[in-house]
């Protein structure tokens, strides 16, 4: 059974440069959780939120408070526009919500586990088995992975690890609804996370959905039910360069928006969406993004 740990485990801070799998765990680098004793036997079957885990200490970092639905949302949100945006483009997207990604040791045993909120797969006929836990040493990597920072802070620690492990592209999503815990200071938004030069950049437009902006993404993942700007964002083809259609389209539909779709999408009217009426979106008659009901 896993066993509080009421001393702190570190207070060396964690800042040095080099492997942040190797610097002493510190507390004050996870935000909004405990330290928790957990064997390497048992961490495989714990049902808890673990947003970090160590073999060489058997420590995990556990979020402090319940789950909830400002926490949940944003990644089930993502996940059902995973399945809009997989519709139109004829081709699956899988979404695996909470997962455990581990590095592995020679051994074979665990040696640093982390859990995301939810990770997306773009072209997953890639792989035809799945294993219970993603091996980040393989090539079961996730294109993007989502971390709900509601009353956590992935920055100190946990975005540096991802950032060792070569991931592709990270999204840290702050919820609008406040948490009790959260300092007044963090704001609420999302950020956009690819390497460059070994290191993360953060960057306003996705690379995993070309186009797709932060501010776009958050308001996508936070809002209380998807919007038609939302939608429109997704799926509005791009617009000549000063030019402006307002004939036959809704407000959210004027704005010349870039197309956030993955590789592979292509262009005209995703599945199930109406056609343009004729005037509509100016004399190319293309869908002017208006995708039904959220």
């Amino acid at each position: 059974m896993a066993e509080p740990i009421r001393r702190a485990v570190s207070r060396a801070r964690s800042e040095s440069p080099g492997d942040p799998e190797e610097a002493p765990l510190d507390l004050a680098d996870f935000p909004g959780c405990r330290a928790e004793r957990i064997s390497r036997e048992e961490i495989g079957d714990y049902d808890g939120r673990v947003e970090y885990w160590e073999a060489r200490t058997e420590t995990a970092v556990v979020v402090c408070e319940p789950t909830t639905r400002f926490h949940e949302q944003p990644s089930q949100r993502l996940a059902r526009l995973a399945e809009r945006i997989a519709a139109s483009r004829g081709s699956p997207i899988e979404t695996f919500g909470t997962t455990d990604l581990v590095r592995y040791d020679p051994q074979g045993e665990r040696k640093v586990l982390m859990q995301a909120d939810q990770i997306l797969y773009l072209h997953p006929r890639e792989f035809t088995v799945w294993e219970r836990d993603v091996d980040i040493d393989s090539r079961e990597r996730p294109d993007v992975v989502l971390e709900v920072d509601y009353s956590t802070d992935v920055r100190r620690r946990k975005l540096r690890i991802y950032e060792a492990w070569g991931f592709p592209e990270v999204w840290v999503d702050v919820p609008d609804a406040p948490s009790p815990s959260r300092p007044k200071s963090r704001l609420s938004g999302l950020t956009i996370h690819v390497p460059e030069g070994g290191k993360f950049r953060r960057v306003s437009n996705s690379r995993a959905f070309p186009g797709w902006t932060a501010e776009e993404i958050h308001r996508a993942l936070d809002e209380p039910a998807t919007s038609e700007e939302t939608l429109a964002a997704l799926w509005a083809p791009p617009k000549a360069p000063g030019r402006t259609t307002t004939r036959g389209c809704g407000a959210s539909a004027r704005r010349a928006v870039p197309r956030a779709v993955p590789r592979g999408v292509p262009r005209g009217v995703p599945r199930g969406a109406r056609r343009a009426a004729p005037g509509c979106c100016g004399p190319s008659r293309r869908f002017c993004g208006r995708v039904g009901s959220p």
